[in-house]
């Protein structure tokens, strides 16, 4: 239409609107439960990763023929004979386990101060790791390196004629138990004794008589601790060494600036892989040894931790799988490139159940 020069009304005005809410507080715009709120964002977003190749299966022998001795402080876990244990491997090699770790419970009456039988080779040790190499060449096989289990006295060393510990002395005993071992077709020397110079002593004596390819796992980091006292039922040291402490050459709980000392030291006399022990109460221990050094780093969840976990568990207190897993991504967790546990064959049986 054409103008006739007057002006339309204007149309009636909207009611007001209402300003938005400003965001605040309340409302952030960084949802951290996005992340979480499905089953596949949850896989998808997870930093840590548990597989059964990340265990290391501690398991203990003993003599006799057919035996599958309970261990009564260490509910699910057994003593085999050298018959029986082949079988018990070969189930952790089939589940993707790649090392077992050999403990011997040795009788009394073959024990003396010197821990003789350690050096014997057709002791029981060697016949073990023969048996397991026999039936299953493809696993790794690790053994200690220490006297308790062989010592009338329950101490990791020899003793002098006022019952301390002689170092030197217990390092030459101890190059020549790594030396019987590597020869039985042990894959790697773990000296467990934290006596001063071993790393060294004993890298020198395997390389020297052609054990030059078999590995040294050091526990570099081995405290005095309270959480061993299952294990030492299941060696039979817990009698003898009754109440007497090992706090001349185990660490003191309290340190860790002195932890980083030790590893610097078994580093530089030649280990391949460090290892802190207990794991758990010193997660803080393997996070600063992974962080300064880089090297292979495991953790030793022990016998007192395992025995926690399954006790509260028997007793329904709580859930013993969902803890037991979650007990071992905390090693993980903290650094550890893997985990020596005696939860490895049900905790890989768990992640293969996926």
């Amino acid at each position: 239409m054409p103008f006739n020069g007057k002006v339309r009304d204007a149309a009636p005005s909207a009611p007001a609107q209402a300003a938005p809410a400003q965001a605040g507080p309340a409302f952030p715009t960084t949802r951290m439960r996005r992340n979480r709120r499905t089953d596949w964002s949850r896989r998808l977003t997870q930093e840590n990763v548990l597989t059964p190749a990340d265990f290391i299966w501690p398991i203990f022998v003993r003599e006799g023929d057919n035996l599958q001795e309970p261990v009564e402080a260490m509910p699910g876990v057994v003593r085999y004979s050298c018959d029986t244990v082949a079988d018990a491997v070969g189930e952790a090699k089939d589940l993707g386990i790649p090392v077992v770790a050999i403990f011997p419970f040795i009788e009394p009456d073959l024990k003396d101060a010197r821990g003789s039988i350690s050096i014997q080779e057709d002791n029981l040790v060697c016949r073990a790791i023969q048996a397991i190499k026999a039936a299953h060449p493809g696993i790794g096989v690790q053994c200690d390196v220490a006297l308790d289990p062989f010592t009338s006295h329950g101490h990791d060393g020899v003793l002098d004629e006022n019952g301390e510990i002689i170092n030197d002395d217990t390092v030459d005993v101890l190059c020549q138990q790594a030396l019987i071992q590597a020869q039985a077709g042990c894959d790697v020397i773990s000296p467990s004794d934290m006596m001063d110079g071993r790393i060294g002593a004993v890298r020198h004596a395997l390389d020297t008589h052609d054990f030059g390819h078999v590995q040294i796992l050091a526990y570099s980091a081995k405290y005095a601790s309270a959480f061993y006292g299952p294990f030492r039922e299941a060696v039979g040291s817990a009698s003898t060494l009754g109440t007497a402490s090992k706090a001349t050459y185990q660490m003191n709980p309290a340190n860790t600036d002195e932890a980083l000392r030790e590893v610097a030291l078994d580093i530089a006399e030649g280990a391949d892989m460090v290892m802190v022990k207990p794991g758990m109460p010193y997660l803080d221990v393997i996070r600063r040894v992974k962080d300064r050094f880089g090297m292979p780093t495991y953790g030793y969840q022990v016998s007192g931790e395992y025995s926690m976990i399954q006790a509260g568990a028997l007793n329904g207190w709580i859930d013993g799988e969902k803890c037991m897993m979650e007990s071992l991504m905390a090693f993980k967790r903290a650094g550890a490139d893997g985990v020596l546990s005696y939860f490895s064959v049900e905790a890989a049986k768990v992640l293969k159940r996926g």
